[in-house]
């Protein structure tokens, strides 16, 4: 791939579909946010997001990356991540809803296949219509990096299963209707020796027992996280997802390529940031009224800044134009989020040196996009995770 801040794609359907995509988020999107008022600051609520995601399939965006059966395109995951790089690039604040990121179709991820029919007609079908949400509850206060530390139960009961526990970082849980939910089978793992099993469950948000409070604001100020707390929650056995004690499994199952697909979003609002910078630094003025741009100085950083990002846009497409093409790609998934992660935190401070004071001003689009390029060296696995992950492979293949 070439490089250009506003990629030109060879591929006639990627190109078409990048166009489109740009037309919406930069048109009709942008309008309806200018006209409510809504920012990066605003605590948005289920009726801000529901005219996206109806909009967004009619246009045919949402849920796009899904099987035709579903409604989708079929997309490859360089498609995919051609139009998650365009979302992260255009600044929307509700861009996240127009593909299914936030408790749509995105969200859902790869649970599609383990579904029962009962479970596609009544939950994940509403989802990819854009008619309910859903959010993903598997992260706990002392259950992070380390999943089989948690501690939620399920405990079965007559023709279901009773589930208490506190989850945190649900994303999507202020507008989401049901949760999947990653628990600790009872009975197992309490012994020495014993090996715990956990199974995963979709739970309405409305029932006896379940409660969704407001979850810690992360740096980004967004209001988006949600705590899901069970109190022997009632959990019908018909929404026991796949088998029990296959939970984990189901709940990492696609993690290589979610940990791929989460980088494009990431390079998007670097590419954003970089251009932005471009025009600070041609249109501010220094003393003798010449551009910020003239000072070498300032054309290193950017130069350096440039470079980086191409790398990092470059190894992450080509990783997944080899998982296109059906190879084995968890070192490369490990490499690009640590990669990735850790330029586009170097591209974004530097992007605050160059704006100077107005890079530290809260309601500045730099200032909010390094607090939310900052969150992505941790979420979705520490730097430090990428960084056993790449180890432990090297030693184990070479």
């Amino acid at each position: 791939m070439t490089f250009s801040l506003r990629p030109v794609h060879d591929d006639p359907r990627t190109a078409d579909l990048v166009g489109r995509l740009r037309d919406y988020l930069d048109g009709e999107l942008a309008d309806h946010e200018r006209a409510h008022g809504l920012t990066h600051a605003t605590r948005l609520t289920r009726a801000d997001l529901e005219p996206v995601w109806r909009r967004s399939r009619e246009l045919g965006f949402y849920g796009i990356h899904l099987p035709e059966e579903y409604g989708g395109q079929n997309l490859t995951y360089i498609q995919l991540a051609a139009l998650k790089e365009e979302i992260g690039a255009s600044g929307r604040v509700l861009a996240h809803s127009v593909l299914g990121d936030m408790g749509g179709p995105l969200r859902a991820g790869d649970i599609l296949r383990h579904a029962t029919p009962h479970q596609l007609e009544t939950y994940l079908l509403p989802v990819i219509r854009g008619e309910r949400a859903c959010c993903f509850s598997l992260t706990e206060t002392d259950a992070g990096s380390d999943v089989r530390s948690l501690r939620t139960v399920a405990v079965p009961d007559a023709g279901g299963y009773r589930l208490t526990g506190h989850k945190v970082f649900s994303s999507a849980g202020p507008f989401a209707d049901f949760a999947i939910v990653v628990a600790r089978m009872a009975g197992t793992g309490e012994q020495p020796g014993d090996k715990p099993r956990f199974s995963a469950f979709l739970v309405d948000l409305d029932s006896p027992g379940c409660r969704v409070e407001d979850g810690a604001t992360p740096m980004s100020g967004e209001h988006i996280e949600s705590d899901i707390v069970l109190d022997d929650c009632r959990v019908p056995a018909a929404n026991l997802l796949g088998e029990e004690g296959e939970g984990l499994r189901i709940a990492l199952g696609r993690v290589t390529t979610n940990r791929l697909l989460h980088c494009p979003t990431v390079l998007g609002a670097t590419r954003r940031a970089l251009a932005l910078t471009l025009e600070r630094a041609r249109t501010r003025t220094v003393a003798g009224g010449q551009p910020l741009l003239s000072l070498q100085a300032i054309q290193h950083k950017l130069a350096d800044m440039a470079t980086e990002f191409y790398a990092a846009r470059s190894m992450t497409y080509a990783a997944l134009a080899a998982l296109d093409a059906g190879r084995e790609v968890r070192t490369e998934a490990f490499m690009c989020k640590l990669f990735v992660a850790e330029s586009a935190f170097r591209v974004l401070d530097e992007a605050v040196q160059i704006h100077g004071k107005e890079g530290l001003t809260q309601g500045h689009e730099i200032e909010y996009l390094f607090r939310k390029v900052r969150m992505f060296r941790v979420l979705t696995g520490t730097s430090e995770i990428q960084r056993n992950g790449i180890a432990g492979l090297l030693a184990f293949r070479h």
